[in-house]
């Protein structure tokens, strides 16, 4: 099937993210807040509650949006690729409505056997009309490579060349994706294990965004103790596919007094590609 290329250029929605403390908490759970029962209760404890800043990474990648934003791509092999999260105003724990909207910005050619990388930039407001973030997803729909279009340009983060000021190594439990999933991702490839190795995995994967969440907190806790709101900016490329039960480790470098750059390996395996790579925090 064709790619529907005249989608391109398009805005779509709103798309509506009703929530509560629930929701919040969800998410957290999610990211792996109080794996142990007691290490980031802020994201998961209604008391003094924290909501997570990668939350705002979520509502553009709901099944919802990718449903709607259907340019003819083979749903097997898409993989969210990286995303850039700017957040305007500190995320409301309270209950309200979301509103979304997103514009399907660019359709890139990585050629045959390589995949369409597709450019989503979302906006999001609260009730009240405040943009609150901004987040520009890139994913990419392996199995659609070679139709002639443009190639993608080019975005890479320099990374230091001496070993991380800081890391911090967590173990993913077998089961985080049957929780993650629950925030609104439901793509079989998460939690179908037939579905998954007929496209070429061992066994379901994690969601980037839960694994961006892994990292997020483990940089909260490193650079802004307690203060997840000072967070205003979370950047990064997911390059290769995590399995549930591994432990990673987030590498952190301290560029300038308010810019981190990371990355998160498998600390049992550090030669090997990262998970995510090429990061950049900013806070306030």
């Amino acid at each position: 099937m064709a790619l529907k290329l005249d989608m391109v250029g398009k805005t779509y929605g709103p798309f509506v993210n009703e929530y509560d403390i629930r929701d919040v908490i969800l998410f957290g759970l999610g990211c792996g807040a109080g794996y142990d029962g007691k290490t980031d209760l802020e994201y998961v404890y209604e008391k003094d509650l924290k909501v997570l800043p990668t939350f705002a990474a979520m509502p553009i990648v709901d099944s919802e949006v990718t449903k709607t934003i259907d340019y003819g791509f083979n749903w097997g092999g898409s993989l969210h690729w990286g995303f850039d999260v700017r957040i305007h105003q500190p995320l409301p724990k309270s209950p309200g409505k979301l509103k979304t909207y997103v514009k399907l910005d660019g359709l890139y050619d990585r050629g045959e056997g390589r995949g369409c990388l597709a450019h989503h930039i979302g906006e999001t407001f609260d009730e009240s009309g405040t943009k609150l973030f901004t987040n520009e997803s890139w994913d990419c729909a392996l199995f659609d490579g070679g139709f002639g279009g443009e190639k993608p340009p080019k975005d890479f983060v320099e990374m230091p060349d001496r070993a991380p000021d800081f890391e911090i190594a967590e173990q993913i439990p077998l089961n985080q994706a049957l929780i993650y999933r629950l925030s609104g991702d439901y793509h079989p490839q998460h939690i179908d294990w037939e579905y998954a190795q007929q496209f070429g995995y061992d066994k379901p994967i994690l969601h980037a965004v839960s694994t961006a969440g892994f990292a997020c907190r483990h940089i909260v806790r490193t650079f802004m103790p307690g203060e997840p709101e000072k967070l205003t900016r979370f950047k990064t490329r997911i390059t290769r596919h995590l399995y549930p039960g591994v432990t990673i480790k987030t590498q952190m470098w301290k560029m300038d007094d308010k810019v981190a750059h990371f990355r998160v390996i498998d600390a049992d395996h550090p030669e090997e590609k990262p998970y995510l790579n090429w990061g950049i925090v900013e806070w306030k």
